[in-house]
């Protein structure tokens, strides 16, 4: 029997007269409300955190669409990460846009809308609420912890894999709903294979479709739930009693098993591309570890409802966090369980929620720590819908007019808007955002490093290197800090200093291809012969050569100009080969018309002398 009533109904039936102009009118609202927010970033710049291997750095990437970006993309590991769609993304807007990053930005802004606008019409579709429905979409479009994965073009993964979950679990839903059907049980899988290949972190949908089989779908579980909250006037009329169509418990397991085994392939996947980064020196102990996910997990929670300070990196203190805090929110996490667990029958929304929350945490909680951030607002993309909806849903409990609701709703909305607004503005351009992040943040090193990167791309070397060295100061071992230290020295005009900061870094770190690589290039390349050293040159080369496998053609092109260096012209002109031919294949045009040059210089018995002011990134 259909109870016209029950707020668990799904509307089946398209929507006539004014309801069907409602829905439209919601979906144009959600997303000028977005545009609105994140329209300013179409007039922002590309920053110095991870967009130039995404995009401006990355010659294969910045080629745009070809066969060859295609294969690159699905058969290759870069950045510690298997995400062929999001590669073949970025590669697509470069196609589109080149490298002006107004488009690249355009592009994850309409991607966020879609995904805004399928969250709404999923919840309308499986719990019949309109306006419930429209205010969870509403407030996952605009929250402050949106910011990060719409306004960083590096982040196009979040918004498009929040796309295919979205759209996966439509299919699901048109799949749960009808006769058993392969087509469309092929579909759920294909978009769920295709969700994974934008972004890992989906590998708990499988779980996150069981809690709506559970809720609102009515599959399997309690047979009826007491009675709940009416929308009143809220709900749609046109809607069916899911429970209908509920199935053996045995069997919403057993349709999931698929989906597990894409879940199961793409974690060995991520663990295999995430190798590196997995064991980055310093890495926590796992207690600590055990500690931080907790910690976070309130911390996801106390952001939400006050979203102020948030930094693009929050620097992981190892093994400095307090076993009485630890205690405290662990407390916290297992009271609000029982609480959820308590009102599964008069509330199921606020069990389905919260576990939603905690199961698409899991994967980055740090319990496998990758990177040294304790936690990111990038990872509270999808998991937070979970909380949005049980604090909607439990709101509606409360006896208001319908006019107070609306006021209050309108007021939340507004209040988001402008506190997100406002740090959307933060990721205009480098500099802007690890200002910001410093003035956020304690004793963060990497922010120190990127600051500095963008001084000194500016021209600001004085002001560059005092961050470079408070960098080292906190951390004087990662990398890259090195390198640019060492390159700003050079860029002053101090390459003897560049040179002995670069053998000193070498000492910390004797087997890193960069280091070797940069020093290799300055004791090959300096103008001042009293600094060359033609032979520690090809020794430091030749090592990082070996380490990279022949594969790099930056490297081969300081091989080449340390070979240049002792005499050896014919070897250097043929290594220059080398190098060029690999920085064609990889649509690297720019080093291969340098090394044009300089095949021809070495050609003609002369080596390869680079002034001390002339920037080159090596």
């Amino acid at each position: 029997m259909i109870d016209r009533q029950s707020p668990l109904q799904v509307s089946v039936l398209p929507n006539r007269g004014d309801q069907s102009w409602r829905v439209l009118g919601i979906c144009f609202a959600l997303a000028a409300l977005t545009f609105a927010v994140f329209g300013q970033t179409l007039t922002h710049e590309f920053v110095n955190f991870d967009d130039p291997d995404y995009v401006y750095d990355n010659p294969i990437v910045a080629a745009g669409v070809t066969p060859q970006g295609i294969e690159w993309a699905f058969t290759h590991v870069h950045s510690d990460n298997w995400h062929p769609l999001t590669w073949i993304s970025h590669e697509l807007d470069c196609q589109l846009y080149g490298l002006h990053p107004a488009g690249h930005h355009l592009t994850n802004v309409l991607l966020h809308i879609a995904t805004v606008i399928a969250l709404f019409l999923v919840l309308r579709q499986t719990t019949g609420s309109l306006w419930r429905g429209a205010f969870v979409a509403a407030v996952f479009a605009i929250h402050p912890l949106r910011v990060e994965s719409v306004a960083w073009v590096s982040e196009r993964k979040d918004v498009l894999s929040g796309l295919f979950f979205m759209m996966t679990i439509a299919a699901y839903v048109c799949y749960a709903r009808r006769p058993w059907s392969a087509v469309r049980y092929g579909l759920v899988v294909v978009l769920f294979a295709m969700g994974l290949m934008c972004k890992p972190m989906l590998v708990t949908l499988p779980v996150i479709l069981l809690l709506l089989d559970y809720w609102p779908l009515r599959r399997w579980g309690e047979t009826s739930f007491s009675a709940e909250p009416s929308e009143h006037k809220l709900s749609n009329r046109n809607a069916i009693d899911m429970g209908l169509n509920r199935v053996s418990p045995y069997r919403v397991l057993i349709e999931k098993l698929p989906l597990l085994g894409l879940t199961a392939a793409s974690c060995v996947v991520t663990l295999l591309a995430q190798h590196g980064a997995m064991h980055a020196r310093g890495i926590s102990s796992l207690p600590y570890r055990l500690g931080n996910a907790l910690v976070s997990c309130i911390v996801y929670l106390f952001q939400m409802v006050y979203p102020v300070g948030l930094a693009v990196i929050y620097p992981l203190q190892h093994n400095v966090v307090s076993a009485w805090k630890v205690a405290l929110e662990g407390v916290v996490l297992v009271r609000l369980s029982m609480l959820a667990w308590g009102e599964r029958r008069t509330r199921p929304w606020l069990l389905v929620g919260w576990v939603w929350y905690l199961v698409m945490l899991l994967p980055v909680l740090g319990l496998i720590q990758v990177g040294l951030q304790a936690h990111a607002d990038r990872y509270t993309y999808l998991p937070q819908i979970g909380i949005y909806i049980a604090v909607t849903w439990l709101a509606a409990e409360c006896r208001f007019s319908r006019e107070v609701l609306g006021s209050l709703m309108a007021t939340v909305i507004a209040i988001l808007m402008a506190f997100t607004w406002h740090q959307t503005t933060y990721w205009h351009d480098s500099e802007t955002l690890w200002n910001h992040t410093l003035a956020c943040t304690v004793d963060n090193d990497r922010a120190e490093n990127n600051l500095a990167t963008a001084l000194l791309h500016k021209g600001k070397t004085n002001e560059a290197m005092v961050h470079y060295q408070k960098a080292l100061q906190l951390d004087p071992g990662n990398v890259t800090a090195e390198l640019y230290f060492a390159n700003a020295l050079r860029q002053t005009g101090d390459a003897s200093g560049a040179i002995e900061h670069l053998r000193s870094a070498l000492r910390l770190t004797p087997s890193d291809p960069q280091l070797q690589n940069f020093l290799a290039w300055l004791l090959a390349t300096c103008p001042r012969a009293d600094l060359r050293n033609g032979k520690e040159a090809l020794e430091l080369a030749r090592q990082a050569n070996g380490l990279t496998g022949g594969a790099n053609s930056t490297i081969l092109r300081t091989l080449a100009a340390a070979l240049a260096e002792t005499g050896r012209f014919s070897e250097a002109a043929q290594t220059a080969q080398q190098a060029f031919h690999l920085a064609e294949s990889q649509s690297n045009f720019k080093l291969a018309a340098q090394l044009q040059a300089e095949i021809k210089l070495y050609q003609a018995g002369t080596p390869l002398h680079v002034p001390v002011q002339t920037k080159v990134k090596n």
